[in-house]
């Protein structure tokens, strides 16, 4: 028997959730990554319940108990129930009655183990109530969990066509969760079926990469979905060779892993845009392209990018040259971020205008740039 005992479980709010499900006479599991990541000695980002009772009677129960309910997802059985300032989502058991590979018709159910085998991987298919104990439905997850495989539930090929967003998450749990090698029947099953990824939003593709490419060191994985056609699905003329060298580089300068810069590393700033990424993520991305292409010096790029965008253009250009940058290079980028041009427009007004004060002003400040940041305004406009 598997017992956890992390401090959420223990947590008045998550206690007053599970205490108005069962006092109605229904049951209320914690599932899914909290349990997961219990077991792995992790914080937990959501909690995640799961029960019996359909939604209407989840409402009724909860708010009865002086806790708030919002039917955020009623119609697939959730209900997001908050207490004391938390918010836990409570979700029916389920059954899949039909699947398009995007989307789920989903029935109630009164079964667990029918909610657990709709589920995606073995690892994300674990239960515990409030006694800590750890049930496996599916009777692999505990396995899987501590061998650190990511396995699909049943057959790999039926759960990615029920969503084939299933074939990013695989590559994605790997990157986070599993070990030295890749579950050999769960790759086939993505390198067979890749080309339903095309079906997918450019959003849900983006949220999935940006979140494998946030992992520790997703290079692996992302060597594996090149491997195997998925990577060329999401991003055509991606270069997965540079992935490695980056991280490498990130890690012997101290920097915490960005996912976009990993995802210009990989080109995904070349042949248009296929991920639908923020507009800040855009601009950052495009930054990092320019930055490599090009070749400013690290005091400039200190100085137009500041200082930790500067930091990673450096990386970057330091992977794909092959060579790691210099204690120099960072004391330079520090320099130029502190630096500010000491002519401005209104120096060279009225005597220019329009193109001809643009020209100016560039020149002037390419000057300075050149010189160190060392050269004066009266230099400057002497």
């Amino acid at each position: 028997m598997m017992r956890i005992s992390p401090e959420w479980l223990s947590s008045a709010p998550a206690r007053a959730v599970c205490a108005a499900l069962e006092g109605g006479g229904h049951q209320a599991w914690f599932v899914g990554g909290c349990v997961r990541n219990a077991l792995l000695g992790e914080e937990a980002a959501d909690l995640d319940i799961t029960t019996d009772a359909r939604p209407e009677r989840v409402i009724e129960l909860v708010e009865a108990a002086g806790l708030r309910a919002v039917p955020t997802g009623i119609e697939h059985g959730t209900v997001t129930v908050v207490a004391e300032g938390r918010g836990f989502e409570v979700t029916t058991f389920r059954r899949d009655v039909e699947t398009d590979g995007r989307r789920a018709v989903v029935a109630f159910s009164d079964s667990m183990e029918e909610d657990a085998a709709r589920r995606d991987f073995t690892m994300n298919a674990l239960y515990c109530g409030l006694d800590g104990i750890v049930v496996d439905p599916v009777g692999q997850g505990l396995a899987d969990l501590a061998a650190l495989r990511v396995r699909f539930i049943g057959d790999a090929e039926e759960r990615i066509r029920e969503d084939y967003l299933r074939i990013l998450r695989f590559f994605r749990f790997h990157a986070w969760y599993g070990g030295d090698g890749i579950d050999p029947e769960g790759l086939a099953a993505c390198a067979a079926l890749a080309e339903g990824i095309e079906g997918l939003s450019r959003e849900r593709i983006g949220h999935e990469i940006m979140k494998l490419l946030a992992a520790p060191d997703p290079a692996p994985a992302v060597a594996s979905m090149a491997a195997s056609g998925v990577l060329m699905r999401v991003l055509p003329g991606a270069n997965a060779a540079l992935l490695a060298p980056l991280v490498h580089l990130e890690g012997h300068a101290g920097e915490a892993p960005d996912p976009v810069l990993r995802l210009a590393a990989l080109g995904g700033h070349e042949g248009g845009q296929p991920l639908r990424l923020s507009k800040p993520e855009m601009r950052a991305l495009e930054a990092l392209a320019r930055s490599v292409e090009e070749g400013k010096g690290a005091a400039e790029l200190g100085y137009r990018l500041g200082r930790e965008m500067a930091r990673k253009a450096l990386l970057l250009r330091g992977a794909v040259m092959g060579a790691a940058p210099a204690e120099t290079d960072f004391a330079a980028i520090e320099a130029g971020a502190k630096a500010t041009c000491p002519v401005s427009a209104k120096d060279f007004m009225p005597a220019l205008e329009g193109a001809a004060l643009g020209q100016a002003l560039a020149e002037a400040e390419a000057r300075w740039i050149a010189s160190g940041f060392a050269l004066t305004r009266e230099n400057l406009l002497s």
